[in-house]
């Protein structure tokens, strides 16, 4: 992305200006990126160093309110701090996979010099070691999930219109939010999925189907 001044595009600055007031929060960084997918992310490990990122295809798909809506939900990323929450969400599945890891290298190191009443310990230590990461890379999308809800909850109380990103996601879901650039250690960071349809494997979603997004937003009561 390319970062931007008041002058390049008055309308996303205007909008990311008065919303970081609106939360209490510095004025972040502003950046838009060239992509025809229309799509957002924040970044930043604090207030301080915040970014926000609007690609061109939501720039250009986008009415004021629905642009409020999809800008006041990456602000509340930013509030909630979840790159952070989501740093120690990777960090906890790299300790898993590392003492998995090494669980693994012991039950075959030992199974040869082990006596075979004790092959079942070798056994359940082996299949430890195989589903334990894959739980915790569960439990680390399944955070990233609730951390979609969460922002959409804080954007939609911000701007005290719900309609507003709800439209927004529909859409989202009409136009196609994947963008050029598949990246699947950044996908968490976007307003909605950025990476190729994943059909059944909505479990290794790092959003929630904007359906449901669409849904709750609907039933909010402010």
């Amino acid at each position: 992305g390319k970062e931007i001044q008041k002058k390049d595009d008055p309308r996303l600055w205007r909008t990311v200006e008065n919303l970081a007031i609106t939360e209490g929060l510095p004025m972040p960084r502003v950046y838009i990126m060239e992509d025809p997918a229309p799509n957002a992310f924040a970044t930043g490990r604090d207030y301080e160093h915040g970014v926000v990122c609007a690609t061109t295809g939501l720039l250009q798909i986008m009415d004021d309110n629905e642009l409020e809506g999809v800008i006041a939900h990456e602000l509340g990323h930013i509030k909630n701090y979840d790159v952070r929450v989501n740093t120690m969400a990777f960090a906890l599945v790299g300790v898993i996979s590392l003492i998995a890891d090494f669980f693994l290298h012991w039950s075959f190191w030992g199974s040869s010099n082990r006596e075979n009443s004790n092959q079942l310990t070798a056994i359940i230590a082996l299949g430890a070691a195989i589903i334990a990461p894959i739980a915790a890379s569960l439990l680390q999308l399944s955070i990233s999930r609730r951390r979609e809800y969460l922002a959409d909850a804080t954007g939609a109380l911000t701007t005290r219109y719900p309609e507003g990103l709800a439209s927004a996601l529909e859409k989202l879901k009409q136009a196609g939010s994947a963008t050029r650039v598949q990246n699947t250690s950044t996908a968490h960071m976007f307003f909605a999925n950025p990476l190729k349809s994943q059909g059944f494997l909505g479990l290794f979603s790092t959003h929630p189907p904007i359906e449901d997004r669409i849904k709750a937003l609907r039933e909010m009561k402010l």
